[in-house]
């Protein structure tokens, strides 16, 4: 063989090995999809999604090196997720992070096989995600977010702070939050020693959500709840404008809506709980069944109070239920 020759093969064969350590690296890389019920934007979405990266990274997993990681965010919209639920599925990914009940029910239909790992659930063993917390006995587990018990908490505070109250209305979007008929019913089964009325306040769009709220408003004696829902997060800056303008007493589990102006926020650290995902889904990458991991329970509450609103709507918060604030926005 000419010099020329053998040195043209050498080099040849130089080139084509970092193309095949390439696609070697390429093959052997685990594929997370990650699919969100928020905006990418919004205040709830960025310190969720971070927490779940950090988690990850500690557990040793890098994005574009050991792991590729695909997030899709549905913003509150219900044709979003049944499209981005496709999408991720037909990736084929070694296990999914899934985020709101709508997400997973859209999951559901579509697979049985890709191990989920569903976050912030409302009623898992009641919708049929699992057979039991302990033993969800499918390929999906995960973490829950609030309860029926949660509504009533809400309740609760809202009637510490403003004794006057005689009802409050639950807000929520049917087509994103279906299951809170289901909890308004256990509610009322259950006949549980409530504080106030509770009422359901259904709303499509943000249009029906507006003036919804602002019917609410005219009627003395009235107070708003704002639970988990994919619809309402998106639009938690805006809800807290409108009990503002109408002077009604609201709580939420969403943080931000107190920072924006309402009255009060308590529920779940929901960024401690996307932390704590990563070793559900770092679990599933090395080998372990959901079926194997029982479903697990918030374990930290945050509790905000915001007293410049208070203020405004005439309040005076007691002081014993100030000392059980984590924050207090004055």
């Amino acid at each position: 063989m000419r010099r020329r020759e053998f040195v043209g093969l050498v080099g040849g064969a130089s080139l084509l090995w970092p193309l095949t350590t390439h696609a070697q690296q390429t093959r052997n890389m685990r594929t997370v999809g990650v699919i969100l019920s928020g905006a990418e934007s919004d205040a709830e979405g960025q310190p969720r999604i971070a927490a779940f990266r950090q988690g990850f990274e500690e557990l040793g997993w890098k994005d574009h090196q050991d792991v590729r990681i695909e997030y899709r965010w549905v913003a509150g919209n219900s044709d979003l997720i049944d499209q981005y639920t496709q999408e991720i599925v037909a990736l084929r990914p070694d296990v999914i992070l899934a985020n709101g009940t709508g997400v997973v029910v859209a999951l559901q239909k579509i697979t049985s096989t890709i191990p989920i790992v569903c976050v912030l659930v409302n009623d898992p063993v009641g919708l049929g995600f699992v057979k039991s917390l302990a033993r969800p006995g499918g390929n999906i587990t995960g973490f829950t977010y609030i309860d029926p018990d949660m509504i009533s908490k809400w309740m609760g505070l809202l009637k510490d702070v403003t004794p006057d109250l005689s009802r409050a209305a639950l807000l929520f979007n049917p087509a994103t939050a279906p299951y809170y008929r289901t909890f308004l019913s256990e509610i009322g089964a259950g006949r549980l020693a409530q504080p106030l009325d509770l009422a359901a306040m259904p709303v499509g769009t943000p249009e029906e959500m507006d003036t919804a709220i602002k019917i609410l408003g005219q009627k003395p004696g009235s107070s708003l709840i704002i639970p988990p829902d994919a619809f309402l997060v998106v639009r938690i800056q805006r809800i807290a404008e409108l009990v503002a303008d109408n002077r009604l007493p609201a709580i939420s589990i969403y943080r931000p809506f107190a920072v924006a102006g309402g009255l009060m926020s308590y529920g779940p650290d929901s960024a401690d709980i996307f932390r704590r995902s990563a070793t559900y889904v770092d679990r599933i990458l090395k080998g372990t069944s959901p079926a194997e991991l029982p479903v697990q329970q918030p374990t930290k509450f945050d509790f905000v109070i915001n007293l410049k609103t208070a203020k405004a709507l005439g309040l005076t918060i007691p002081p014993g239920v100030v000392a059980l604030a984590d924050e207090v926005i004055e």
